[in-house]
């Protein structure tokens, strides 16, 4: 008797849908939330560095427009912002965030803070410029300062009109100190927007496992991957992305790059200029990576749908 009212509650559950757990788990990945299966690879291919010189400027709308890029990061404290903010500006689905940038490593090509200079001293080297490295940044400034830096360098973003979808961090400033993470964390309530963040495991390994679930009840949207720092030593540029995307997991994953056209100016900024020109070209014109995506059905998505996500799940609490 009692197993029979047992089954036959149960499909009384099952009727009502109570028991349909894909349809439930489905809804509760980010994948899910952003509409699709939670088997699908979703993959976000994020641009770094726009903003920096005409040629990486000039890439990045060539890979948004007729490659593979789905959005791009711009660095707000460089001289040639002003022509990718006209671009974002006439072209507004285009997906731009900010890479909030505290550092200036080239030897040969600097910028300065965005942020009144009064304000944020320690970021500010002897010759003027922001320090070249992150252990600089935390030796000489304060988180208060990179927060003040930061929120500048948004505002200056909105204040010429570009839509911002999201944020990250360029040399992992705002991520490798948790100091400073907070900052990170902080702007991204202020101004509701998500941000990359490292995957779960590599959190785990630094020490810094909770911090995605703290993300989660902020209710701020990250990806679930990101590829960052698995290139082996030696290993070809082609041969690592092709490897990176062999093996991409059921979720959504950001990949970045930093695609920039091989210019003499390039080639005088910086000795990373043919990594930047193949990863343009890889992501733009290679037919065998279009194959990749294909074979392993990979859909492609911008920060654009993360943020849309966000704010209409924050707007509900």
């Amino acid at each position: 008797m009692k197993q029979w009212m047992l089954l036959t509650v149960l499909m009384a559950l099952c009727s009502l849908g109570a028991l349909e757990p894909s349809a439930a788990a489905v809804h509760r990945t980010l994948a899910g939330r952003l509409g699709f299966q939670a088997t699908d690879k979703i993959l976000i291919i994020n641009g770094d560095d726009v903003g920096m010189s005409h040629a990486a400027n000039a890439a990045t709308i060539d890979a948004l427009e007729n490659g593979l890029m789905t959005c791009a990061t711009i660095m707000m404290p460089c001289p040639w912002v002003p022509e990718i903010a006209a671009y974002a500006r006439a072209h507004p689905q285009a997906d731009f965030g900010l890479h909030l940038t505290h550092t200036s490593e080239w030897k040969k090509y600097r910028w300065g803070p965005v942020a009144n200079r009064k304000e944020v001293r320690g970021l500010i080297d002897p010759d003027g410029y922001l320090w070249p490295s992150i252990k600089d940044v935390y030796q000489h400034a304060s988180p208060s300062q990179a927060e003040i830096e930061a929120r500048a360098q948004i505002k200056k973003a909105l204040a010429m009109g570009i839509d911002v979808t999201h944020l990250d961090s360029h040399m992992g400033v705002l991520q490798y100190g948790l100091r400073y993470y907070k900052v990170y964390r902080k702007l991204a309530l202020e101004f509701d927007l998500p941000i990359r963040m490292a995957s779960q495991d590599m959190l785990e390994a630094a020490g810094a496992g909770h911090l995605r679930a703290q993300l989660e009840r902020d209710g701020i949207v990250c990806t679930d991957y990101l590829i960052h720092g698995q290139r082996k030593a030696s290993e070809p540029i082609t041969d690592y992305w092709k490897r990176m995307l062999n093996s991409l997991k059921p979720g959504v994953t950001e990949l970045y790059i930093h695609a920039a056209l091989p210019t003499d100016e390039m080639k005088e900024i910086t000795g990373s200029w043919e990594d930047r020109a193949a990863e343009y070209r890889l992501f733009t014109r290679d037919p065998q990576i279009r194959q990749l995506l294909e074979t392993h059905k990979v859909k492609r998505t911008g920060y654009r749908a993360l943020r849309d996500l966000q704010r209409k799940q924050r707007a509900k609490r």
